[in-house]
């Protein structure tokens, strides 16, 4: 069946919404906002404003799930919420454009796992695409404490928050390989409602025994989390999750790589971030090894 113009459309705007995530993280933390609170926040949003429709619409489904499957779930929705944990702190010490491009680079680490993990061989292609993303991972992270030396604000550790990002990126690759399975087993909505949930818990732990405020925040503060849990998480990612099911994942895993893009132009317009001419070779590196493993993935699977 021929794709309409509207798949194209809500992938735009699913692109549109989750590039602001790294703009409105920055303006809660701003209002003095822990970071581990935007993250508990942004998934307990989420998680209730999904109830309603998972209750009315997918009661049976979520009862029919346990033993192995409930396992899963709670392993996904570990690994989501220690992405968030970890991505959403790394923007208090580097670059909004720093922290959204190395964050993006999941497609290396579940090519890493799919060799040294399961046991699978690559595309030529693949292996080039990572080999290229390595070198802009380094490249980013030399520019950026090149750039970072004797910097205050976002910018006072680069390394620390690029280090935070990767580490956000892996976490979201297992989270990729821990729920695939169960994901193809039930409803979009049904799954969602599950390992959101389950982040959302974790995430409130961690907050409580980190000593993080979980309340009393500004209007602007508040506004920023909100903002998160509906823009970002459910326009953005169910945006994509709907895409997928129309266009081809390599099409839309090429597209969601405008969201970094999205996120830097934002953050220099709102927060004069400007990367220097050695951080936009880096980029270009990073995001064209991240295409060149893509080809290579469609390749292999075709």
């Amino acid at each position: 069946m021929r794709a309409t113009g509207a798949p194209f459309l809500v992938l735009g705007i699913g692109v549109l919404a989750a590039s602001a995530s790294s703009v409105l993280v920055r303006y809660a933390q701003d209002a003095g906002i822990a970071s581990i609170a935007i993250a508990a926040w942004r998934m307990v949003i989420a998680s209730l404003l999904l109830l309603p429709f998972a209750l009315g619409l997918r009661l049976a489904e979520l009862r029919a799930v346990g033993g192995r499957s409930a396992r899963i779930a709670m392993l996904a929705g570990v690994f989501l919420a220690l992405h968030f944990a970890a991505w959403i702190t790394s923007l208090e010490y580097t670059s909004v454009a720093s922290s959204a491009a190395l964050v993006t680079t999941n497609p290396v680490w579940v090519g890493l796992a799919t060799v040294f993990v399961f046991r699978e061989r690559l595309a030529r292609l693949s292996v080039l695409g990572i080999v290229i993303s390595l070198a802009g991972c380094l490249l980013i992270l030399w520019a950026d404490f090149q750039a970072g030396e004797g910097a205050a604000g976002p910018m006072r550790q680069p390394l620390l928050g690029n280090g935070l990002a990767l580490l956000g990126a892996v976490c979201i690759s297992a989270y990729l390989l821990t729920g695939r399975q169960l994901a193809a087993r039930l409803s979009l909505l049904g799954y969602v409602t599950l390992v959101y949930g389950v982040s959302a818990v974790v995430l409130v732990a961690m907050a409580v025994a980190s000593g993080a405020a979980l309340w009393g925040f500004p209007a602007a503060g508040w506004l920023a989390v909100a903002g998160l849990a509906i823009g970002p998480q459910l326009v953005g990612h169910s945006a994509f999750n709907w895409a997928l099911r129309r266009l081809s994942p390599t099409f839309v895993a090429l597209s969601i790589l405008g969201e970094p893009v999205g996120s830097a132009l934002l953050a220099g317009l709102l927060f004069g971030e400007i990367p220097g001419a050695m951080q936009w070779v880096a980029f270009g590196v990073l995001l064209a090894g991240i295409v060149v493993a893509s080809l290579g993935e469609q390749s292999r699977a075709g």
